[in-house]
């Protein structure tokens, strides 16, 4: 069909189900909007009630199976980014909030999905860049980079980060067998767009009360764009 893109499992001119867990935040609002103006129908699992968003919204509680799961039957995709935000201060509380958010949503949607009577073909799951190693010597890649975690005298703070993607990998790793669902883990790092509430827009305000300057010793790197092209391509190509 002209002016739709074939990044979803299934004829292009069709229309199909994405399910977004945790689809309120700045990541699942660019996708949604992006689905729904290709027409396709949006289903965004969230935690606030009465959430007013692109995509109908279901609520969920992160955890617990429930009626949710139900719209996880004839699903096309299911792409799950549900986590707390990290953009907080990293208290004993915080921590473990960071960790169980990231680790129950993935162990509830790996057992919706092992229970669908029509499961999803497709499990796209978030997971963090965060994962490897700091270091400058060569890329980090899934073939060849290193994972973190046992650098000398890295900051605490760094290490907890790496502690949870690792758990949170596991998680998702260690889901039950799902023969009919293809799983695809997708490390990113920052994820950037216009949207108010979102990194950017924290940074940008940083910058206004002249706070801004150089991160880092290289040039800062966009890893996405904000549109649909980081779910795109031979990755949501059909895989029937």
């Amino acid at each position: 069909m002209a002016g739709r893109d074939s990044y979803l499992p299934g004829d292009a001119d069709r229309q199909v189900k994405i399910v977004i867990v945790g689809g309120s935040g700045q990541v699942g609002q660019v996708l949604a909007r992006a689905f729904l103006k290709d027409d396709h129908e949006v289903v965004v699992l969230t935690r606030q009630r009465a959430a007013k968003i692109a995509g109908r919204a279901v609520f969920w509680d992160g955890r617990t199976l429930e009626d949710w799961a139900e719209e996880f039957e004839a699903a096309d995709a299911v792409i799950n980014l549900a986590g707390k935000s990290v953009n907080c201060r990293y208290t004993s509380r915080n921590r473990e909030e960071i960790t169980r958010s990231r680790v129950d949503s993935t162990r509830a949607v790996g057992q919706a999905i092992a229970r669908a009577q029509r499961p999803p073909r497709l499990w796209l799951q978030a997971a963090t860049a965060t994962i490897y190693a700091h270091r400058y010597d060569a890329a980090n890649d899934e073939a060849f980079g290193i994972i973190g975690g046992n650098e000398r005298n890295v900051p605490e703070t760094w290490r907890f980060s790496t502690d949870v993607a690792k758990v949170w990998e596991r998680a998702f790793n260690e889901a039950p067998p799902l023969l009919l669902t293809r799983k695809v883990l997708m490390r990113s790092a920052v994820i950037l767009s216009p949207d108010r509430g979102g990194i950017f827009d924290v940074l940008l305000g940083l910058v206004r009360h002249g706070l801004g300057g150089r991160v880092g010793e290289r040039p800062p790197i966009c890893f996405l764009d904000s549109r649909r092209r980081f779910y795109s391509g031979d990755l949501l190509a059909d895989h029937a």
